[in-house]
């Protein structure tokens, strides 16, 4: 019963302890049982759009359309299960409640938000085609289309003078997109032809088309095939039906057949041919994607035609790699991967809580990948990616937890930033105020302050400096710092922001030049502002400086800072200038650039062409396209004429290009540098005028900057071995074609870990690793990515392995031994100080020094949850020396360190402080072990306490029966022994220092262990007296209260018994023990587990306390004179049913008390 009950109670403990960490340990993540989907009504019908969410209460739900919050009003009404109703739909042109739905579900944890649904309200408009007559003759093929734009997809019939016509005969098809086929056209078949269109709203028809049917003049010739009507490219969603027309004539008829283009056989369980060679295909999948060839060949014969189309299957978005939830440190680095798939390509974006992620410096989009650095608790939510095309969208969540150290350092304090340069600032701070020691490190944040998506940079230094310089910056521009200190288990909260310039510095270079003559005498010249990164600073001038190229003497002229164009005026004709700019800012002017050429047009009477307007464009590292434009003139152009060079080289050839082009792709170029091209028009005349340009060639775009699709992750990622310290992993390629290098990276983290310094990172070119200095007994989690071309794979599937338990490495620590009897020693000690390693059993080695000596060594084991243990049958006299080891299911620990017990020859007097030895002088005892006690044992206690409970029940009888009211008891005052030194009310001085470490740690009521009441002793006297009213009888007289107490006085060598009881004293309330198992019972205490077994038939409490062991021995007493006859019986009586209910209750005494108490079950046997 004891047992259950105690199960019990473990049970309910562990429910209360996790009741309020269930926000934390116990969470549900939010999300949706119930989506709203796709629905279409008709105008005033009602509509309901269901949303149901699960997660922790309360969870409320909100409603959007089209992006905008709705509010419940009479028209649109939210329901209790989160579902929105709308009684009456609304259609017109100032109102409508057609759109786009979704659900927001929130709860304390954050908010979700659901896919989006599309509210479609029926409707079909006129026809787009309307059929046309036909005219045919017998036994040809008679065809008539028609199309309408309805809402959900309308279902085409045919009527033939006003009669419906069926939807497939031998010789008539009407296939699904509306096309009417009549095959071998019979003069019965003429008439007037009409297209009905059907929703669930409306019904439509089209004009009327006739068909009329002539006879044949004569013989039919040979034919060949040929189709009238053939398959058009058509682009349909996941699981619809397509179809594929095709029809053919021809003399004989023509046989029509259906391959695909890329050889792969067409599906036969979704394919079907209807009709006279019209292919139809149910529930489209991507697999059916492809191009589709119609053949229509003549029977035996060679002779074909053929017609072919390409069908496109929309697939709606599927998210192939989902985000994972995951914990995070402050300042700490959080990356969720997104993968999807769909046709088209899915567009990915991120929400959190609900709304669109504001993308900065500290959180940052790469490709479909969400980084968030330097995590603040802000960040703390649940975030959403979402995969949507022209399909649909879908939406996978994971929450960011944001771990937050209390002792985490302060902020650094008092940032100052300075300039020192165009592209160095310095950085100062002070330390942080709390928790400075605990710094290791620094990092120094910082990004351009001015528009949007910076990118945002990070530099760790040490803890030994409070400044840093960073001289990486761009000129003239303003940037943001901030500071984080680092500790092993955390980062600090950021600090305040500040902002600092860079100083300007001469532009990088000089605009792009572009040149023409207007006239025979002049030059244009004009250019492009300079962007802010090549400026370095706000241009100030520019400098245009012109020579010809036959003399030497430049002429400069300055021009004003927002110029962007010049004419020189006044030059010869038909003369090689040379031109060059430079560009100046507060600091200075910048080089100047290259010359470049310009011939003045030569003089003529005739009109000649004049300059093409002409834009060079950078296609990539290795190509620029030219193209211009003529202007709009009399005189007739009869081509063009293109040149080009790198800058500082000679011109190549020119190049001849037609009148009608104007556009021209160079290639085969050197990334990084300067071109001139030039173009001029050519007339019958002569050449026209010419334009120069300049234009700059980017760098190529490195391997690892390009775009390309990641590696798959590895895969078949397995365990193969592994013991208490090291675990080795195996893992396979993933199927993907690579030549070069490929490495891995393994991921090793302790599951549960908040601590962002455990995990660890292996990396390895080979696909297996042995990861080694593992903790054992300790769950891992483990990942592989795989590395290839500076491209990474996501990470694989988590494989999870526990660590074998290993033998301890250290002995039990605070090991003592202490003597409580002549030949019996008890010894204690504390679990050894390492985690993850479970003790299964201690073993105690003791010898006498002469058995030490010869190597016999004596054994005690003890279970592991036990820490004190008795040792017996000692020989007086004897030195004894112990050590004590711990054991796990591996193996044995290592001994600690030998202890001496000397001890003392004769009668040891119990009531004297037991001599004990240990590792430190004067140390307490530590006890972390209760012991059970053994069979024998347990039937002593058995048989005294039924004695216990014929005394009380025989005791309680007489005092009814005499109907004698009790009298309040005097002190009891027992001589237990005189020490040595004067004698005195209290304690000595020499004993004084000791008086916390003698007085145990008891609660109000306290009943001795042999038999007496409020009693304390030690060998110093007594120390306090306390009052225990658990099994009080008596009623005491409140007047003599006073007196007695005045009695009281310590005495070095007495023990003090107090009897005391309070007149009218309510009961004591109830214990949490009592509320969950209800009253305490004497007969069930002795199954109690608060006590463990040891060698003899004593109890020990399992309290660390920092008090002697005390032991009282058999002492002298006398019975107080104010106690009468009877009340003697009471108190002998009371005392032995103290003393036994001391030794079966002693786990309810050792949770009170929290003292050690050492007792005699032989003595509670024999009472």
């Amino acid at each position: 019963m004891a047992h259950f009950k105690m199960k019990f109670f473990q049970h309910w403990l562990l429910f209360v302890l996790c009741l309020p960490l269930s926000s934390v340990l116990c969470f549900s993540e939010l999300s949706f049982i119930t989506e709203p989907s796709d629905v279409t009504v008709l105008p005033k019908d009602p509509a309901v759009l269901d949303c149901q969410a699960h997660g922790q209460p309360p969870v409320t739900i909100k409603w959007l359309r089209n992006g905008v919050k709705l509010a419940e009003s009479e028209h649109i009404h939210f329901l209790p299960n989160g579902s929105l109703y709308i009684p009456k739909i609304k259609h017109t042109k100032e109102d409508s409640d057609e759109g786009f739905y979704q659900c927001l579900s929130q709860n304390k944890f954050g908010a979700i938000l659901s896919q989006r649904s599309r509210l479609t309200i029926a409707s079909i408009s006129e026809f787009v085609l309307h059929p046309v007559p036909v005219v045919v003759t017998v036994g040809s093929v008679a065809r008539f289309s028609c199309a309408v734009i309805s809402s959900p997809p309308a279902t085409i019939t045919w009527e033939l003078n006003q009669r419906t016509l069926p939807l497939q005969t031998d010789r008539i098809t009407v296939l699904p997109n509306g096309v009417l086929q009549i095959h071998n056209v019979q003069l019965e078949d003429a008439g007037h032809y009409q297209c009905v269109a059907t929703n669930i709203g409306s019904v439509l028809k089209s004009r009327e088309a006739t068909l009329t049917v002539n006879l044949d003049a004569g013989p039919k010739l040979r034919q060949r095939p040929r189709i009238i009507a053939g398959p058009q490219n058509v682009t349909v969603s996941l699981h619809q039906t397509v179809v594929l027309e095709c029809v053919a004539t021809g003399n004989p008829r023509p046989i029509i057949s259906w391959s695909r283009a890329d050889s792969k056989p067409i599906d036969v369980y979704n394919a079907k041919v209807l009709g006279n060679g019209n292919l139809v295909i149910t529930d489209v999948s991507t697999k059916h994607s492809g191009v589709y060839i119609c053949r229509a060949t003549t029977p035996g014969t060679r002779n074909h035609t053929t017609a072919a189309a390409n069908l496109t299957v929309l697939v709606p978005p599927n998210i192939v790699e989902k985000p994972e939830s995951q914990t995070r440190p402050r300042a700490g680095t959080a990356r969720f991967m997104c993968q999807a798939e769909g046709v088209p390509t899915p567009h990915i974006t991120w929400l959190k809580n609900g709304e669109q992620v504001h993308l900065n410096g500290r959180i940052k989009m790469y490709s479909s990948k969400l980084v968030i650095t330097q995590i603040i608790p802000e960040d703390d939510a649940i975030y959403q990616c979402v995969a949507e095309n022209e399909q649909g969208s879908v939406l996978s969540l994971a929450r960011l937890i944001v771990v937050m150290s209390e002792d985490r350092p302060s902020a650094p304090r008092n940032i100052h930033a300075e300039t020192i340069s165009s592209s160095a600032i310095l950085l100062a701070w002070e330390r942080p105020l709390y928790n400075t020691d605990k710094v290791i490190a620094y990092s120094v944040h910082y990004m351009k302050a001015e528009g949007l998506n910076n990118e945002e940079y990070q530099v760790v230094i040490g803890n030994d400096t409070t400044s840093y310089i960073i001289d990486d910056l761009e000129p003239a521009r303003n940037y943001s710092f901030y500071i984080v200190a680092y500790m092993p288990m955390g980062a600090s909260r950021m600090s305040d922001q500040v902002s600092q310039h860079t100083l300007e510095d001469v532009p990088l270079r000089t605009p792009e030049l572009s040149l023409t003559s207007q006239s025979t005498t002049d030059i244009q010249v004009s250019w492009q502002p300079l962007p802010a990164k090549v400026s370095r600073g706000r241009v100030s001038a520019y400098r245009l400086s012109y020579r010809t190229a036959a003399d030497s003497t430049v002429t400069s002229v300055e021009l004003l800072q927002n110029s962007t164009e010049y004419l020189l005026e006044g030059l010869q004709p038909d003369t090689i200038y040379l031109l060059r700019m430079a560009a100046a800012t507060r600091v200075g002017w910048c080089e100047p650039s290259a010359w470049t050429s310009h011939r003045t047009p030569k003089t003529s009477g005739n009109k000649v062409p004049s300059a093409p307007i002409l834009q060079l464009e950078a296609l990539n590292c290795t190509s620029i396209v030219a193209r211009w434009q003529s202007s709009l003139e009399s005189v007739a152009i009869q081509g063009y004429r293109l040149c080009y060079h790198e800058e500082g080289q000679p011109e190549q050839p020119d190049i001849q290009l037609q009148a009608q082009t104007n556009t021209y792709t160079i290639g085969g170029l050197d990334p990084r540098k300067k071109y001139h091209v030039k173009i001029l028009a050519v007339s019958k005349v002569a050449d026209g005028h010419q334009r120069d340009q300049t234009i700059s060639t980017p760098g190529c775009v490195s391997a690892r900057d390009q775009l390309a699709a990641a590696p798959p992750p590895p895969n078949q990622v397995t365990v193969l071995d592994g013991n208490s310290s090291a675990v080795s992993l195996r893992w396979s390629h993933p199927p993907f074609p690579s030549g070069k290098a490929v490495s891995y990276t393994v991921r090793c983290t302790p599951v549960g870990t908040h601590n962002v310094f455990a995990i660890r990172y292996l990396q390895t070119t080979k696909q297996s690793v042995t990861v080694q200095k593992l903790d054992p007994n300790t769950r891992y989690e483990f990942m592989v990515r795989l590395h290839v071309d500076q491209m990474s794979s996501p990470w694989s599937s988590v494989v999870y392995h526990q660590t074998l338990p290993a033998a301890p490495s250290q002995p039990p620590a605070g090991v003592r031994v202490t003597l409580i009897e002549e030949d019996t020693a008890l010894v204690s000690w504390r679990e050894p100080t390492e985690s993850n390693v479970v003790i299964t059993r201690y073993t105690i080695l003791y010898a006498s020094q002469k058995d030490w000596i010869a190597g016999h060594w004596q054994k005690v084991q003890r279970e592991g949850s036990h820490t004190m243990a008795l040792l017996e049958k000692l020989e007086p006299g004897n030195v004894y020396l112990v050590k004590i080891a711990a054991s796990s299911e591996v193996g044995e620990g290592p001994f600690s360190e030998i202890v001496e017990l000397a001890p003392k020859r004769g009668n040891v007097h119990r009531s004297k402080n037991p001599r004990h030895s240990d590792w430190f002088p004067d140390s307490t005892v530590f006890s972390d072990g209760l012991y059970h006690i053994d069979q024998r044992s347990m039937t002593g206690i058995i048989v005294g306490v039924s004695i216990a409970l014929t005394c009380i029940i025989t005791c309680a009888l007489i005092l009814i029966s005499k109907g004698k009211q009790r009298k309040s008891s005097s002190h009891k005052v027992i001589a237990v022994g005189a020490p040595e030194g004067p004698r005195s009310g209290f304690p000595s001085e020499r004993h004084s220092e000791n008086i916390e470490a003698l007085i145990p740690m008891m609660s109000d009521h306290f009943i001795d262990a042999k038999g007496g009441s409020s009693i304390i002793i030690n060998g110093t006297g007594p120390v306090s007296s306390k009052k225990w009213l658990l099994f009080n009888r008596e009623i005491r007289n409140p007047a003599d209260s006073d007196i007695e107490t005045r009695a009281s006085l310590y005495e070095a060598g007495k023990t003090v018994l107090r009897y005391e009881e309070h007149l009218g004293s309510a009961p004591l309330p109830p214990s949490s023990r009592e509320i969950i198992y209800g009253p305490l019972r004497s007969e069930s205490s002795h199954t109690s587990e608060g006590s463990q077994e040891t060698g003899d038939s004593g109890h020990y409490s399992n309290e660390e306390s920092n008090e002697e062991m005390s032991s009282p021995s058999s002492s002298r007493s006398s019975r107080p004179e104010s106690l009468g006859p009877d009340d003697g019986i009471a108190v002998l009586e009371l005392k032995q049913s103290f003393k036994v209910e001391k030794e079966v209750d002693a786990p309810l005494l050792c949770g009170i008390s929290e003292a050690h108490v050492v007792s005699n079950t032989c003595q509670a046997a024999s009472c």
